[in-house]
């Protein structure tokens, strides 16, 4: 049996992402384990949901920090304390330093709810709305020091309804990302992908 490979989650938010990849991970034969939950926010729903499956949490504010590598350097020390391979971005609204940025390039994940390189940044799917694209759907990417830049790992894609508004076609995007997500972790952990610039 291969050693699983340790991933640590950041999250902004309700984390369903997050869910969605514990519960991928607690498949015997699914190649990597959650080993903590970090927040830039203390009262997001999702660091309950990890309590509740038994994963170390943390909460850093991004507030109690001078500059964002002040910021990073503490995210750095609870991924060094949880001895972390991986990090899967599931909603964490911060952009990092370059450095940091540059340290993980590799070894860090992001799903963003758009067919990348297109409609990068927030409100995706307004976009998609508003460029009358006739699909849209999610991207899980290497995250590099560029917003929503790293290259694409996997994608799925969802079409864009007659009458649908940024809701609707965001929870449509959501059930995909909810599947895309696990399946482009375990190609990482499982060596079937790697980053190559």
């Amino acid at each position: 049996m291969t050693t699983k490979k340790r991933v640590a989650i950041l999250i902004s938010g309700r984390g369903s992402n997050m869910a969605a990849l514990i519960e991928a991970a607690k498949a015997p034969d699914y190649p990597a384990e959650i080993v903590g939950v970090l927040s830039n926010k203390a009262d997001a729903a999702g660091l309950d949901f990890a309590r509740q499956n038994g994963i170390p949490t943390a909460s850093v504010s991004h507030r109690d920090y001078a500059s964002r590598e002040a910021f990073d350097a503490e995210i750095e020390r609870a991924l060094t304390a949880w001895a972390a391979d991986l990090v899967c971005l599931a909603g964490f609204m911060r952009i990092f330093s370059k450095d940091f940025a540059e340290r993980w390039t590799g070894r860090m994940l992001n799903i963003h709810p758009s067919l990348l390189p297109k409609f990068k940044g927030l409100h995706p799917q307004q976009q998609a709305l508003d460029a009358r694209e006739s699909e849209s759907g999610c991207t899980v990417h290497w995250v590099t020091a560029d917003l929503d830049a790293g290259p694409a790992i996997l994608q799925r894609r969802v079409p864009v309804m007659p009458g649908d508004t940024a809701e609707t076609l965001a929870a449509r995007i959501l059930v995909e990302e909810h599947r895309a997500y696990p399946e482009a972790l375990a190609k990482l952990a499982r060596g079937e992908v790697s980053y190559t610039g």
